[in-house]
């Protein structure tokens, strides 16, 4: 087998060519920056001074040139396409069509540049029709970004073969840049602006005009806001401030819904206008696969009756839906709401180059101004020099005019030098001596002297307000407020995107009162907040009122009082943790079954709320212990849970078949009391727990014996009484120095002590309270039974004994939660009844 050559990349030559050594590293980076800056500069930014990316302006400028416009007829959309294919965008012609089909999108641009005829696509995501079928031709309002253009008015630059030249930039008479908004993805960087009305538009930059010290705060007197073609309804103010102050901001945009009520007390969802950019289609779909998946609770049919009368999606509700629940379930789960992120990034002229830059309301009517000034004064210097031209000529006529058969005699004998005896004889120059050899003799003998001075005059009046014009910027400016004004009174319309306040920018909490209430929790899910005062004290040993009619495999789970301005930490299994006020929990009636949680809280299908708390405020010396159904501990800063987003943090990692049962707020230097559902107990120091991040996995609290788990925490406080219910109805006070022992508490990880002796006729323990003389005890039961009485009503025994009967159940019905709550007066029982028939309603 024969040996390869072996070469020596040196011994390698190329004669012909030069060579140059470069570092693979150098050359990747400068070609990569130029690659971006082509992509930025000339294809996916939008210039601020006409608001349009290159081929956008090459569309305009090819229909232009072939009089496409509004006053003309159509014109297929394939010959548009390839005329500008051929002449200035040597690119794909799909990139070209899909562009001209947004032009011509009533739901895409809120002022379409471009007219068409035929199938333009919908807003349900159908795709427009072959360029071959539909036509196009320009818009009227395009006129108005060509305007005068021939007048030298922009920059001109070759096309990409030479051999014509194609516009800079379009004259734009209008801030198209804020009023049809863009988007588009650039290397690194993208933009994002959202369309305005053309009317406030214009009032801000005459605002800018007629006072250049105008702030923000006047500017937005003028523009409201982004106002798409879609409709809808924009929720708040304080992003579109933010992006009109700093070029960024976030936008809440709604759909516009209402109420119809039909058939035997039913009611149905009707969508009328829907937010920019949503494929209705698409979330019709998106919608009905959350109902079939359960997602989506309460809705039992949804159609598309939209026509072209206009939008209508049909959203009919189950008999026992809450309609208002149902639709802020909508609002959270689909497109019926979106957040637009504005990035108003777009490119500036910086010393003769464009830059791209985040610009704020005012700079882009600044830059627009500034674009504008520059384009009345080129039109104007063009329209003087012409003028001057003309005046010139009229000048050389008048001559010829006053010497007519001189003129004509001095024509007639000269041979080939009829321009320079002209010249000479009369004192014309080379230009005036042209125009006259250049008039046929019937004309030049048919000069009228006075139709001539009329013109001369009226061109240097011309000439001397051009000069003027020219002299003044003040003038220019109320040339340019004018014309912006005409336009304004020629396209402006109102305004379709309406913009309300919402609840985070104005303090709700004022207008709502401070009351105490008892929130509760089933097992099913169902979650509901009632008035404390609904409940009066009773003695030991009644049988309690009804608190909440529940479906026979439905109980209440958990129950805690807690005021209506107190915010609420919901805790799940799953260790993610929620945030709501008080007053955001749907306030029912005593019996009522409640809302289902997940009509108030984004969790999973398979995720379940085991731990609620309640604060006030989030300060830096406050801390949360959480507790597992394993025996797990954790500490953590109350802050570091602040910022809990709408969709909840995680507070916890868990092991594989652990969840969170129990989360107690501290002042991070108590004693933690575990107990166990067999009645062991375990009381530590929360310091011997340190401090984690949210993330962290926590360590061992309780060691726990075979079968056994945790049932409850509390924060452990001498001179208080720890309370222990269980399943049967039993329950006890024992003093807290059984558990902390004269040399203090216990270490934590051990097994701990009997806390309660477990029997078959007690049951085990479903939980535990740490109580004083001065508090009252609310115990429910999984038949929806809550009981209300004064915790020094229930005797003290010590750890191991077995507590007294506390509630009497019916057979099966086991007692399942209580909570701690302010000591209520025990009002005297209505005439006919036994103070222990029942809790009575207030």
């Amino acid at each position: 087998m024969s040996k390869k050559p072996q070469y020596d990349p040196e011994e390698i030559r190329f004669p012909d060519q030069k060579i140059e050594t470069s570092y693979l590293v150098h050359e990747m980076e400068q070609s990569y920056i130029e690659y971006a800056m082509s992509v930025i500069v000339g294809r996916a930014l939008p210039d601020v001074r006409d608001g349009l990316k290159p081929v956008h302006r090459r569309i305009l400028y090819a229909m232009y040139e072939d009089n496409l416009t509004a006053d003309k007829p159509f014109k297929k959309s394939a010959t548009c396409v390839g005329d500008v294919l051929g002449r200035y965008h040597p690119h794909g012609d799909a990139s070209v069509y899909d562009a001209l089909v947004r032009l011509a999108q009533d739901f895409s641009m809120r002022y379409p540049l471009v007219d068409g005829h035929g199938n333009f696509g919908s807003i349900d995501g159908d795709p427009p029709a072959a360029y071959r079928y539909t036509e196009a031709r320009m818009a009227k309002i395009s006129d108005e970004m060509l305007r005068e253009i021939e007048k030298d008015t922009v920059d001109w630059d070759p096309n990409f073969d030479e051999s014509r030249k194609e516009p800079r930039v379009l004259p734009s008479r209008f801030p198209n840049l804020l009023v049809n908004g863009s988007s588009g993805i650039a290397v690194g960087m993208a933009t994002n602006i959202p369309p305005h009305n053309l009317r406030e538009v214009i009032n801000a930059t005459i605002c800018v005009l007629d006072n250049p010290e105008a702030e923000l705060s006047d500017l937005m007197e003028h523009v409201k806001g982004p106002d798409f073609p879609t409709r809808g309804i924009i929720m708040g103010r304080s992003g579109i401030r933010a992006a009109y102050a700093t070029g960024r901001g976030r936008v809440c945009v709604r759909a516009r819904t209402e109420f119809e009520e039909f058939g035997n007390n039913r009611t149905r969802i009707i969508v009328t206008e829907i937010p920019y950019q949503v494929n209705k289609r698409m979330l019709i779909k998106n919608m009905a696969d959350q109902v079939e998946d359960k997602r989506l609770e309460g809705i039992s049919d949804i159609r598309d009756e939209s026509d072209r009368n206009g939008m209508r999606v049909v959203i009919e509700l189950k008999r026992d839906a809450n309609p208002q629940v149902v639709l802020n379930r909508l609002f959270a789960q689909t497109q019926l709401q979106t957040t637009f992120a504005i990035n108003m990034l777009a490119l500036v002229q910086s010393g003769g180059q464009p830059q791209p830059k985040i610009l704020s309301l005012r700079h882009i009517l600044d830059e627009y101004i500034a674009f504008q000034e520059e384009v009345i004064v080129r039109r104007t210097r063009y329209d003087l020099r012409k003028a001057q031209e003309r005046a010139h000529l009229l000048e050389g006529l008048l001559i010829a005019e006053d010497n007519i058969d001189a003129v004509i005699q001095t024509i007639r004998e000269s041979y080939d030098d009829a321009k320079e005896n002209l010249m000479n004889r009369f004192g014309l120059s080379d230009v005036q001596a042209q125009a006259i050899l250049d008039m046929q003799l019937k004309r030049l003998q048919g000069l009228e002297k006075e139709k001539l001075q009329n013109e001369y005059k009226e061109l240097e009046a011309r000439i001397a307000y051009f000069n003027e014009l020219l002299s003044s910027e003040e003038k220019i400016r109320g040339v340019l407020k004018d014309e912006l004004t005409a336009i304004r009174d020629r396209y402006g319309d109102d305004r379709v995107t309406e913009i309300q306040d919402v609840e985070d920018e104005i303090d709700i909490e004022d207008l709502i009162e401070e009351e105490e209430c008892v929130f509760t929790l089933t097992a099913g899910g169902y979650i509901k907040r009632t008035a404390a005062s609904t409940y009066k004290a009773q003695r030991r040993g009644g049988k309690g009122i009804t608190a909440m009619s529940t479906k026979e495999e439905d109980y209440v789970d958990t129950v805690f009082t807690a005021s209506t301005h107190d915010f609420i930490l919901f805790f799940t299994n799953k260790g993610r943790v929620h945030r709501k006020k008080g007053y955001q929990i749907p306030e029912a009636g005593r019996t009522a079954r409640g809302t289902n949680l997940v009509n108030v809280l984004p969790i999973e299908q398979d995720e379940k709320v085991t731990a609620m708390i309640h604060l006030r405020e989030f300060p830096e010396d406050r801390y949360l212990v959480m507790v597992t159904r394993s025996g797990t501990v954790k500490r953590i800063q109350l802050s570091s849970i602040y910022t809990a987003r709408k969709a909840g943090i995680r507070c916890i990692t868990l092991d594989e078949g652990d969840e969170l049962i129990c989360v107690r707020e501290t002042d991070g230097d108590q004693a933690i009391l575990i107990v166990t559902h067999d009645g062991m107990a375990i009381c530590f120091k929360e310091t011997d727990v340190r401090c984690m991040g949210r993330d962290a996995a926590g360590v061992r609290g309780i060691n726990l014996r075979p079968g056994d788990y945790v049932v409850g925490a509390a924060r452990a406080k001498r001179d208080h009484q720890v309370l222990m219910i269980t399943e049967n109805g039993y329950g006890k006070r024992t003093d807290m120095d059984e558990y902390i022992r004269a040399d203090g508490p216990q270490k934590r990880g051990g097994f701990g002590l009997k806390g309660y002796n477990v029997t078959e006729k007690t049951g085990p323990v479903v939980g535990v309270k740490v109580v004083s003389d001065g508090d009252d005890v609310l115990v429910i039961n999984d038949a929806g039974v809550i009981i209300r009485m004064a915790a020094d009503g229930i005797s003290t025994y010590g750890r191991t004994a077995q507590g007294v009967k506390i509630m009497n159940l019916e057979e099966g019905v086991k007692v399942i939660s209580f909570a701690r709550t302010d000591h209520e007066e025990e009002e005297e029982a209505a005439e006919g009844e036994t103070p222990a028939g029942g809790l009575e309603q207030a």
